[in-house]
């Protein structure tokens, strides 16, 4: 046990010298696509526009999309995903069309009566232009968003444009490939729990593989590296839902996000959403040391009680651990993930829980692999599997890529 803490402090010590001087690092300087509207006017020459946008939609100086658009093309129509226009609507309700008080615009809703623009959204409209930060990991909406309106485009002719954003989390891929039968709207296409990929790249990727057929056209990133995380740039940041509120708990998403499929607490009612983990039934003390003895890269787990406020196990005390993620490019999320998924099930005995899904379990459909539900394959086994996916993935994407390494 000494020889283990001793190991354990050397490791902890390793990782906050690399943070440190991570975080002296000069930022990267990048350019959005909204920040480049001006090099490609001649796109937007006598169009009307409506733009796919929420708060996350800022330039470089935190303006608005819709005020940096208003300025420069015709503004017709404004449409808002999931969480609302404003970002403020917690995940799963849904939202009313609105009128936006500083263009007079009107906002209409993709997450209530329909997902998909509807041909009265899009009347008089020649182009629908997307403008929306993504966080880097499947089971998440704004992509599919983002596709729902690309298919809407062919079928009414109009043109598509991306303008493009950081993959918060990098370009590391990851985790398993969504199985047949388990797409839905957290996840339409067989692609990786952790994907890599801008916003750009995926809609260059699903226009050509899955045939939407849209007139597709990508306003590029210039500066960003599949190296960077998004706080290694001068990309800014703005929340993208209530629950993901900074860049930390962006990348935690990638490893607890799926445990909103269980009744483990995934931090959602606390304010560190995501960077906990634990339930009522778990002794934090003894989950840190079961995962701090699998000495994963770049994580540590530090005991922890807390008490959600709002969701799941709301005003019960919790607990679990904590993660501190110390070496963002050593850190692997699925395999902490699973790892850690693993460690809670063992724990918790027959008092875990699964939330079904239709005729289908909400895990699965998160995982995209009913095979950790099941539990009937080691975790080594599982993520050796997946490994192998995300190397064939990486290989049939290259031709969309925008960024280099």
């Amino acid at each position: 046990m000494k020889r283990l803490l001793q190991g354990l402090f050397c490791g902890v010590l390793l990782l906050w010298t690399g943070a440190v001087q991570a975080a002296l690092a000069p930022l990267a300087p990048v350019q959005l696509g909204i920040d480049r509207i001006d090099e490609y006017q001649a796109y937007f020459a006598g169009k009307r526009v409506a733009l796919i946008t929420n708060a996350t939609g800022v330039d470089s100086h935190y303006r608005s999309s819709v005020a940096v658009l208003a300025d420069k093309v015709q503004l017709a129509a404004i449409l808002a995903p999931e969480h609302g226009f404003r970002g403020q609507v917690a995940a799963g309700v849904k939202t009313d069309n609105v009128v936006d008080p500083a263009t007079g615009l009107p906002v209409y809703s993709l997450y209530g009566d329909t997902r998909k623009p509807t041909p009265a959204m899009l009347a008089g409209v020649d182009i629908v232009v997307f403008d929306i930060q993504d966080i880097g990991t499947r089971h998440y909406t704004y992509v599919s968003t983002m596709v729902y309106a690309m298919q809407a485009c062919a079928e009414q002719g109009k043109q598509f444009v991306v303008l493009d954003r950081p993959n918060p989390i990098g370009g590391r891929v990851e985790g398993p490939v969504l199985r047949g039968g388990l797409e839905s709207f957290i996840g339409l296409y067989p692609i990786p729990l952790r994907h890599g990929m801008t916003v750009g790249e995926l809609a260059r990727y699903y226009n050509a593989v899955y045939s939407l057929g849209v007139d597709l056209a990508v306003i590029p990133l210039k500066g960003w590296k599949r190296s960077l995380y998004i706080e290694e740039t001068t990309a800014p940041w703005v929340m993208t839902s209530p629950n993901i509120p900074t860049p930390m708990s962006a990348l935690a998403y990638a490893v607890t996000g799926i445990f909103g499929g269980t009744n483990l607490s995934d931090g959602v009612g606390t304010t560190l959403p995501f960077e906990l983990a634990g339930a009522p039934w778990i002794d934090g003390d003894e989950l840190a040391a079961v995962m701090n003895e699998k000495q994963l890269p770049g994580v540590v787990f530090r005991p922890v009680w807390f008490t959600p406020k709002f969701g799941r196990h709301k005003d019960a005390a919790c607990g679990g651990v904590q993660l501190h993620i110390l070496d963002k490019h050593r850190f692997e999320a699925i395999r902490t993930g699973t790892e850690l998924f693993a460690a809670l099930r063992r724990l918790s005995g027959d008092k875990l829980a699964y939330v079904p899904s239709g005729e289908l379990f909400l895990l699965d459909k998160l995982q995209g692999d009913p095979a950790l539900r099941e539990g009937e394959e080691p975790v080594e086994a599982l993520l050796a599997k997946w490994q192998q996916e995300s190397l064939a993935f990486r290989q049939a994407v290259k031709p969309y890529l925008l960024y280099e390494n």
